[in-house]
């Protein structure tokens, strides 16, 4: 009895064996992927990634499932990713506050520049300065001038402590002598409304979440914060060419994988997401949101993070900002 329960059990754990290395030797994709954003929703991320997501399903076959976990200026949703499984299978928004910024900001810091692998720099984002369309300021000498006039009267918003506004907003001040009081918000969406109601009269921000007011009449855009005038908003001057010579900020954005993830599948999100961005109707629309798009190797990416912290770690270093 028992020999003849052995040869009846034998073909059944070769069976499931075998389908168990089957499951296990499935292609990429398999099942959905898990995009974190770890931004609120409604913020410059959370515009780009569910503007690529649609794309990225199509070209990929499964989906792209934006998942926002906010909080500590991206660092919550940037550490889920770190611990996620290295499958493929999850993946993160990345940009310059949560990689370049934070490392030099924060004393602790819940992650490590090892612990992801670059996919590819999606964009740059020049940061506009705008203002509630009330205030009298229609440039930024208007602007320095009444700062000046007023000072500790007036304030900016931005997306949170330590964020690429925020620092933007302090070198502003510094290079241009003036007291502005600094207000943040939870993302970039909040700081967009401070702004829209006149609470903070005044935002350096990203344009995905400032544009379509903009273009509405609803706010008043003056500057862009790059070295050089916008691709989307060429009409715009830069707040070099307006009076504050020197000031430059541009922050970045790019997608990453939990480290170790497999090459194979590595290649194939670079493409994908390479094939996206550089898509000529792609390319209209995050031109006309004030992205420009990029479209990077893994490898270029890398570069960029570790010269971008580099020089933010200078920039945070000057202000002596620390945050526990």
């Amino acid at each position: 009895m028992k020999l003849f329960a052995r040869r009846i059990m034998c073909p059944i754990a070769v069976a499931l064996a075998t389908a168990a290395s089957c499951a296990t030797a499935q292609p990429w994709p398999s099942k959905p992927i898990r995009f974190i954003v770890p931004w609120p929703p409604g913020g410059g991320a959370d515009v780009l990634s569910r503007l690529l997501a649609p794309k990225l399903s199509e070209f990929v076959g499964r989906n792209f499932i934006i998942e926002n976990r906010p909080g500590a200026a991206g660092n919550i949703g940037t550490e889920i990713a770190a611990r996620a499984p290295a499958d493929g299978y999850t993946i993160v928004f990345a940009y310059s506050g949560t990689h370049a910024i934070n490392p030099s900001l924060y004393r602790k810091m819940p992650f490590k520049g090892s612990d992801f692998a670059p996919i590819s720099w999606l964009s740059q984002v020049p940061q506009v300065v705008v203002v509630h369309p009330a205030l009298p300021v229609k440039n930024i000498k208007d602007l320095i001038a009444l700062a000046r006039a007023r000072p500790g009267q007036l304030s900016y918003g931005s997306s949170g402590n330590g964020a690429v506004n925020h620092l933007a907003g302090e070198l502003f001040k510094s290079m241009a002598g003036i007291n502005i009081v600094h207000v943040p918000y939870k993302g970039g969406a909040a700081a967009s409304l401070a702004v829209l109601t006149g609470e903070s009269p005044v935002i350096l921000g990203e344009p995905a979440g400032v544009v379509p007011f903009i273009n509405a009449g609803k706010l008043r855009a003056i500057a862009v914060t790059s070295g050089r005038r916008s691709l989307g908003m060429p009409q715009l001057p830069t707040v070099t060419e307006s009076g504050l010579p020197g000031y430059e900020v541009t922050s970045w954005n790019g997608v990453l994988a939990p480290a170790g993830t497999p090459p194979d599948i590595m290649t194939r999100l670079n493409a994908e997401f390479v094939k996206v961005i550089r898509a000529p109707d792609m390319r209209e629309k995050l031109l006309g949101m004030g992205f420009e798009p990029v479209g990077s190797s893994g490898e270029e990416f890398a570069a960029h993070i570790r010269a971008e912290t580099v020089k933010w770690g200078k920039v945070v270093a000057s202000t002596g900002m620390k945050i526990d």
